[in-house]
C-alpha cells in the first residue's frame, strides 16, 4: 500500500460519536484512502500521532470571516483550535450577492464585523465569492446567503414591507445564490436592514432552501428570547425549513425549554453557541435607538450631531461600563479601553465619548460587551445549553480591530480544554460530533465531518493533554495550544504548529 500522507499511532474519533480506537489513517490526493492498521505502509509524509487524537477537521459553524480568512493570522487562529471550514455569510450581511452600491453598504454597515474584502471591485455574485476563496486560503469556506444584503440590493434602506415585486426579485437572488453553491440563507434581525423584515417575508424566502438552513441571529436573545424563537417556529411551519440559530445565549432556565418546545412542535432546529459570556458586535447597533437611520452613514450622522438624542443618552448609563472599544479606526487609543475609561481619559462623560467615536469613526467602531446574566449562573447555563444533541460549535469569531474578541483565537480549544477536558460536559467523541459531524450533516457538507474511507481529508491532532485556549479580554490575538498538525484536503496546512503556507482550502459547495 502506497499513500501520500499517513498519519500513524493514534486514536481516532471518526466523528459517530463511537469509541476511539486506535488505527492509522492513509491519504492520497485529497481523500482519506485507508482507515485501519497500516504498518509497512509506504507514504511520502509520516506523521506520528503517538499518545495523541486523530479527528475529522472542526467546522465553525459562526465565523466573520468574510474578507480576513486570506489573512495568515486568522488561518493560524482557526488551525490552532483545528478549525479547517469557516460558515460565512453570518447575521444577513456580507459582500454578495449584489451591485456595486449593495457591496459598498455592506462592506461599510458590517465594518468593523467583516473588514474589507481584498478583492472585491463592484457588484459580486456568490460564483465570484466563491471563486475567490478557492484554493486560497489554508481554509475551507462555505457561504451562507445574506438576507440583508439581498434586501438591501432590491430595496435599499427602506423600512418597508416587501412588495409582491420585490419579494420575487429577492426570491431571484435566493435561488441563484444556491445553484452557485451557497449552503443556506442568514438573517441578522437586530441589524439593519433585515430588521426591517416581516416573518412572512423570511418565510418566503425559505422555501427554496430544501434541505439546507435558515440561519437566524434572531430579534431578541437573553431573557427575552422566547421572542426571537417564536418567528423561528413560525418560519419554521411556513416554510418547511430546517431552522439553525445563530450563537444563543442566555439563561438555560428560559433557552431549553424553548428549544424543547420547537423540537416537539416538528421543527429541524439546531443552534450554535460560544463558551464566553460577552459578545461582540458594532457599537452602533447596541446604543443606537431605532429611529437612528443606521443603514444610511450621514443621515445618522446628522442626527447624531443634533440635540434629538438629549433624552436617550442617559437611558444607558448601565451599559457603559459594559463596553469595552475593540475597533476604532482613527481612535486607536481607545481600543481596549471601556467606554468609561476612553472617556475617563478625554475628560468627557461616558455618553458624550460614544457619541463623538461614533460621528468619528462614521458609525465604524466595534466593541465586545459584557452580558448582564456575566457570572456564575452564567456560566452554569453556557455549559448546560452547549450539553443539548442540537447544538453545534461555532466561535463567532470578528478578526477586525486591535482589541477584538477573545472567541476567533480560543473558542474551540476552550471547548476541548475547558468543556471536555476539565469539566467533562462532553466526552471527546462528543465533542467531535459537536464541532465536525452535526455541522456538516446541517451545512450539507456530505464529504467532510467524518473520517471515513473516501471522504475529504480534513484532519487534525490532537493532544488532549495540551489542548487550550491562551487568548483573554486582556491578550485576546494569543492562538491555542495542543493542536500542532492540520491537513486539510489532503495538504498539510499546520506543522509543529506553524502555517505551512500552503492554501489548499476549498470554497465548498453542498454535497447532500
Amino acid at each position: 500500500m502506497t499513500f501520500d500522507v499517513v498519519i500513524s499511532g493514534g486514536r481516532v474519533l471518526d466523528g459517530t460519536g463511537a469509541p476511539a480506537f486506535r488505527a492509522d489513517i492513509g491519504i492520497t490526493g485529497e481523500r482519506i484512502t485507508a482507515v485501519g492498521r497500516l504498518e509497512g505502509a509506504d507514504a511520502a509524509q509520516v506523521i506520528d500521532a503517538s499518545g495523541r487524537f486523530v479527528a475529522p477537521g472542526f467546522i465553525d459553524c459562526h465565523a466573520h470571516g468574510d474578507a480576513l480568512v486570506f489573512d495568515p493570522e486568522v488561518q493560524l487562529a482557526a488551525l490552532r483550535q483545528g478549525v479547517t471550514t469557516f460558515v460565512l455569510g453570518q447575521d444577513g450581511l456580507s459582500y454578495a450577492p449584489g451591485s456595486a452600491a449593495t457591496v459598498n453598504y455592506a462592506t461599510r454597515y458590517f465594518a468593523a464585523v467583516n473588514g474589507v474584502h481584498p478583492l472585491l471591485d463592484g457588484a459580486a455574485s456568490v460564483a465570484d465569492l466563491l471563486a475567490g476563496y478557492d484554493r486560497a486560503t489554508a481554509l475551507n469556506t462555505a457561504y451562507l446567503l445574506p438576507h440583508g444584503t439581498i434586501r438591501y440590493d432590491v430595496m435599499g434602506a427602506s423600512p418597508d414591507a416587501a412588495s409582491a415585486s420585490e419579494l420575487t426579485q429577492m426570491l431571484a437572488h435566493v435561488e441563484k445564490g444556491l445553484a452557485d453553491g451557497a449552503v443556506g440563507l442568514s438573517s441578522g434581525l437586530e441589524y439593519l436592514p433585515g430588521r426591517n423584515a416581516s416573518s412572512a417575508e423570511l418565510a418566503a424566502l425559505c422555501r427554496p432552501l430544501g434541505a439546507l438552513p435558515y440561519v437566524t441571529h434572531m430579534r431578541a436573545y437573553g431573557t427575552g428570547a422566547g421572542v426571537g424563537m417564536a418567528e423561528v417556529v413560525e418560519i419554521a411551519r411556513s416554510s418547511g425549513a430546517a431552522m439553525h440559530v445563530s450563537h444563543l445565549h442566555g439563561p438555560a432556565d428560559v433557552l431549553l425549554p424553548l428549544v424543547e418546545s420547537a423540537l416537539a412542535h416538528g421543527v429541524d432546529l439546531s443552534f450554535d453557541t460560544y463558551p464566553y459570556l460577552r459578545g461582540s458586535t458594532i457599537l452602533a447597533m447596541i446604543v443606537l435607538p431605532p429611529q437612528v437611520p443606521a443603514a444610511e452613514v450621514d443621515r445618522a450622522l446628522d442626527v447624531l450631531e443634533s440635540s434629538s438624542l438629549a433624552d436617550w443618552w442617559p437611558t444607558l448609563d448601565g451599559l457603559w461600563p459594559r463596553l469595552t472599544v475593540s475597533h476604532a479606526p482613527g481612535e486607536e487609543w481607545a481600543e481596549g479601553l471601556t467606554i468609561v475609561e476612553a472617556a475617563g481619559r478625554k475628560g468627557v462623560s461616558p455618553s458624550e465619548f460614544c457619541r463623538r467615536l461614533l460621528v468619528d469613526t462614521r458609525l465604524e467602531a466595534g466593541c465586545v460587551v459584557g452580558r448582564p446574566d456575566e457570572g456564575p449562573e452564567g456560566e452554569e447555563s453556557v455549559r448546560r445549553v452547549l450539553r443539548h444533541p442540537a447544538h453545534t460549535g461555532g466561535s463567532d469569531g470578528i478578526y477586525v480591530g486591535g482589541h477584538p474578541h477573545p472567541r476567533g483565537w480560543g473558542a474551540f480549544a476552550r471547548f476541548l480544554g475547558t468543556h471536555v477536558r476539565e469539566l467533562g460536559d462532553w466526552t471527546w467523541e462528543e465533542a467531535v460530533v459537536h464541532l465536525a459531524s452535526h455541522p456538516a450533516r446541517r451545512f450539507g457538507l456530505g464529504d467532510r465531518g467524518l473520517l471515513r474511507q473516501g471522504l475529504a481529508a480534513d484532519v487534525v491532532v490532537i493532544d488532549p493533554v495540551k489542548v487550550a485556549d491562551l487568548a483573554t479580554y486582556a491578550a485576546p490575538r494569543t492562538p491555542a495550544t495542543g493542536i500542532s498538525e492540520v491537513l486539510v484536503s489532503g495538504v498539510r496546512v499546520l506543522s509543529d504548529g506553524a502555517l505551512t503556507g500552503r492554501t489548499p482550502g476549498r470554497a465548498l459547495r453542498p454535497t447532500s
